[in-house]
């Protein structure tokens, strides 16, 4: 095993589901307020980072913010649990085949890079029936918002942990982060490996080759050339 391919999970694996719902019922349950909702972007950001954006626009402190943050996660994983049999997310073209064609490559680990806390990517997964592509020993490979509010901190600790599951050291040039946002660019170029990016969610083609990733594709459907390129 020489490559690690280390996906995103909303916009590039999965899209829809009652996410946002559940988070905004937790952030007024938990802060009184949904908070700058109409200023602030969530594309590719953690899901810390988002809380934080939100209630800073609305005039709260740090300090504020922190001191909800685990009665937040508690209600949004609550919420989240409780909406998604009757919502679940849907797999974007492509994504299965794909996945069907990695598992019998030897020489490529993968593994996930999202915003999403850990149990929030897990019940998402779940609803779509992809949680059990991706875990080692029960466990999901990778690194999420509840490891690093910043981004661009979780190739660098989804490659530890990869290390230490398969015993082996991932050259930067020899992992790929898959992703749909100029976010996932960036957190990529930022831990020196390759990217390729999807357009899948929110951001079209052009802005995604703008952003400089390194193949971009309108989605992950072109099954051969994503593998081919993937082992370069």
């Amino acid at each position: 095993m020489n490559t690690l391919v280390l996906f995103d999970i909303d916009g590039t694996l999965v899209q829809g589901g009652p996410a946002k719902d559940a988070f905004h019922s937790a952030m007024e349950a938990t802060y009184g307020t949904r908070g700058a909702v109409d200023q602030v972007s969530f594309s590719g950001k953690t899901d810390p980072q988002i809380a934080r954006e939100l209630l800073l626009g609305v005039g709260r402190s740090h300090a504020e913010v922190n001191a909800g943050l685990p009665q937040l996660w508690d209600l949004y994983l609550a919420g989240l649990g409780r909406r998604l049999p009757d919502l679940p997310v849907e797999i974007l073209p492509g994504v299965v085949e794909l996945l069907d064609v990695l598992d019998g490559l030897v020489e490529i680990g993968r593994g996930l890079v999202t915003g999403n806390i850990l149990d929030g990517a897990r019940l998402k997964l779940g609803s779509a029936d992809l949680h059990r592509r991706f875990p080692i020993n029960g466990e999901l490979v990778g690194a999420f918002g509840c490891d690093s509010e910043h981004r661009d901190d979780l190739p660098g600790i989804a490659m530890m942990r990869a290390e230490k599951v398969w015993g082996r050291r991932f050259a930067p040039e020899r992992v790929v982060i898959v992703g749909d946002t100029p976010r996932d660019v960036a957190c990529g170029q930022f831990a020196g490996t390759r990217t390729l990016a999807v357009a899948t969610g929110r951001f079209e083609v052009d802005a995604l080759q703008s952003a400089g990733a390194d193949l971009v594709l309108e989605d992950l459907s072109d099954t051969d050339r994503v593998v081919e390129w993937i082992l370069e």
